[in-house]
């Protein structure tokens, strides 16, 4: 709404509720303009049109008046001389602690650093656990930011876009409110990759002109197909949002000429029984795409989300995807958890596919279970992205689990004693293995054998985070004779570099100065990586602790054996300073790749877990002995490929090799090979390599194909 006019809004409201309090709008509205009086927007208009605009997108959600009146005010206490106390006193407690609410998640940095992330993360869902409707005004507050972002400076717009992609985006689709996060991705992904973006669009009008208008066809196709069988229904298509298209393609990695179900296709009818009607004529007047059906009506999703999802190939071998519910549950689509406050002819609607938000929130906090703030925002994100799968127990009784998820998954979904001693799973019959992902509707039944522990490995299988929190605490428990043995020998290589030889005494001392309870704690955290053996050595000889001395290149990292020979994987090229682990190769010793090489995910099975070996790069300063490839995009002109030459020699690094990969009339992309002493160097470089202005794209490579 860019005109900031009281009648205006009034008369939305008054659309789906005649008896709104016409006189506590006016009031709110009053106030609010007086409070703003005299400030503007980055595009130079009167500031309050923003809280009006996003009073006016709460009343497409047919929200009730505090809810409206919030998004009215819900600068004022922040930007504005107003306080809690003033709006208390003219609003009542209920709208001030609203406000505030709403203030505090405006105050949040939810793209900062990671743990200051996490930490917000979890203020964000405890401020959503004292009254959602908080989070419908601020998402309602940052679509309509994301619809004005142009006038804000570039480099502004870029961290809105990619927090409104990373947090506010999927945080509506998982409330339900699917239109919402379809609008707040695509005016992201305007900002993050406009020629991405222009280009979709350019298809799209491409294929249009060669087709014609696809979209009127296959409407009108289907609607003559119900009315042939009196059906009465409501018939809408759309070609679905450039972001959309996009995400698809990269998942698939296809072009856009090879590209189905572009278009999408709802229909609306009155009864479930009309629903199941549709879906069958459907299927009888075209062909239904095996692999493609779900039914939300029959296991709805826990937002209160039913509809019937189909693709068929329609008219011209096109793929389309077509949505079938009734109204109400076309209601509940629309707004999702917000249709609990949703008002229709001034009362609350009693829609009765709508969702208590107080249960949603619960069951939410239940999957949530995070042991400190950094698993807790792993959790957050994995629900957040995740679509539903539903699973049967032999029992007949239904799990609801994230896609993708594995039978280690529906194992810890049932009980955490169950998860941990799973052995093996049987899907409808049939014996798979636990990495196996699972599929709507089939039945899993779990294998278990006592004395069976968690596996490290599982925590790159599994897809909710309490599979994760169980397996992680149980591996604590179970390692922590290990780290303390690996822990006791990084301390032992410390000390000796130092001439200092490692006591009882001298461990019991250093873990009461660093408030621990005792050496095997102090062990263990070493041995896990939480904590160096350098700090140690400072906490106890702090004139000692800073000096550093070289490592032997021939034998950089403690843990192997005194007999095994060690190799550093080209797949991934690790680097002093980041997490490794070893794999033994037949013939070749032990290979040393970093934790989350690509490469590790094929080295799942029970016999391949034998031979990964627990590494960690020794205390001190590594010689610049390690080559590591880089992917840089840079600008065709005379002088930039000597100009990043030398500002790579800048950094210390020593370039081995140097290989054209793609020369385009305006840009070349070069592989360069450069030797570095550590992932710190590592970081120094790319920082610097990605504020030249001649640089387009910078990557670490990573060639899978290398593997050993």
């Amino acid at each position: 709404m860019d005109k900031f006019d009281v009648e205006d809004l009034l008369a939305l409201i008054r659309n789906y509720n005649p008896r709104t309090d016409e006189a506590l709008i006016r009031r709110a509205f009053d106030y609010g303009q007086r409070m703003h009086a005299g400030q503007t927007r980055h595009s130079g208009e009167p500031y309050f049109t923003h809280p009006v605009a996003v009073a006016a997108i709460l009343t497409e959600m047919r929200l009730d008046d505090a809810t409206l009146v919030t998004a009215l005010l819900h600068d004022t206490i922040e930007d504005t001389r107003s306080t809690w106390g003033d709006v208390a006193d003219k609003f009542g407690r209920d709208i001030a602690e609203l406000v505030d609410g709403v203030t505090k998640l405006t105050n949040l940095q939810l793209s900062g650093s990671h743990s200051k992330q996490a930490e917000n993360f979890r203020k964000l869902f405890m401020a959503m656990t004292r009254d959602l409707r908080v989070i419908l005004v601020k998402l309602a507050d940052r679509l309509h930011n994301m619809r004005t972002i142009r006038a804000m400076r570039p480099e502004k717009q870029v961290k809105k876009a990619r927090e409104t992609m990373d947090i506010y985006a999927p945080l509506a689709g998982r409330m339900g409110m699917q239109w919402m996060r379809e609008e707040l991705e695509d005016l992201a992904f305007k900002v993050i990759n406009p020629e991405a973006r222009n280009s979709i669009i350019r298809r799209f009008l491409t294929l249009q002109k060669e087709s014609g208008d696809v979209i009127a066809k296959i409407t009108a196709d289907i609607r003559a197909e119900l009315d042939r069988e009196g059906i009465e229904a409501n018939v809408y298509g759309r070609a679905k949002r450039p972001f959309s298209v996009w995400r698809k393609m990269q998942e698939k990695q296809l072009t856009f000429s090879r590209l189905s179900d572009i278009y999408g296709f709802r229909v609306i009818v009155g009864t479930e029984s009309e629903a199941y009607r549709a879906l069958g004529l459907i299927h009888r007047r075209w062909r239904a795409v095996p692999g493609r059906f779900k039914d939300y009506i029959s296991q709805p999703k826990a937002n209160g989300y039913r509809s019937i999802h189909t693709t068929v190939t329609g008219r011209d071998g096109k793929r389309v995807e077509v949505q079938i519910r009734t109204r109400q549950m076309h209601e509940v689509a629309e707004a999702g958890v917000a249709a609990h406050w949703a008002y229709r002819d001034g009362v609350r609607s009693t829609n009765p596919f709508a969702v208590d938000p107080a249960e949603w929130i619960a069951q939410l906090n239940e999957r949530l279970g995070g042991e400190d703030h950094d698993e807790f925002l792993e959790h957050v994100k994995l629900e957040m992205y995740s679509d539903q799968v539903f699973i049967f127990t032999p029992k007949g009784d239904v799990i609801q689990l994230p896609k993708g998820a594995t039978p280690i998954d529906f194992a810890y979904a049932i009980h955490t004693r169950i998860g941990n001693s799973t052995v093996g799973a049987k899907v409808d019959g049939i014996r798979v293995p636990l990495w196996t992902r699972l599929k709507n509707g089939q039945l899993v039944e779990i294998i278990t054998a006592a004395g069976q522990r968690p596996q490290a490995a599982w925590l790159e299988i599994v897809q909710t985070g309490r599979a994760k929190a169980a397996i992680r605490r149980s591996l604590r428990e179970e390692d922590r004779a290990r780290l303390i043995r690996l822990g006791a020998e990084l301390v032992r290589i410390s000390f000796e570099h130092h001439g200092r030889r490692v006591t009882d005494k001298a461990l019991r001392t250093a873990a009461s100065k660093l408030a621990l309870p005792d050496a095997d704690e102090l062990l263990a955290r070493i041995g896990c990586a939480e904590m160096s053996a350098q700090e140690v050595l400072q906490t106890l000889y702090p004139e000692l602790g800073t000096r550093k001395e070289t490592v032997d290149p021939a034998r950089p990292v403690a843990g192997l054996e005194a007999d095994q020979t060690l190799g550093r994987a080209e797949c991934c090229q690790p680097l002093p300073g980041e997490r490794i682990v070893g794999i033994t190769y037949r013939g070749r010793g032990v290979i040393i790749h970093s934790i989350d090489c690509p490469s590790l995910a094929e080295l799942d099975s029970e016999e391949d877990l034998k031979r990964w070996v627990d590494l960690q790069w020794r205390d001190g300063t590594h010689p610049p002995a390690y080559p590591v490839t880089l992917s840089v995009t840079i600008r065709h002109d005379a002088g930039v490929l000597g100009r990043i030459c030398t500002l790579i020699g800048s950094q210390g690094a020593n370039i081995s090799n140097l290989v054209f990969a793609d020369r385009k009339p305006d840009f070349y992309r070069l592989e360069v090979e450069v030797d570095l002493h550590g992932v710190d160097q590592l970081h120094a470089l790319l920082t610097a390599l990605e504020a030249e202005s001649d640089v387009a794209q910078l990557a670490r490579l990573l060639r899978p194909e290398l593997a050993p």
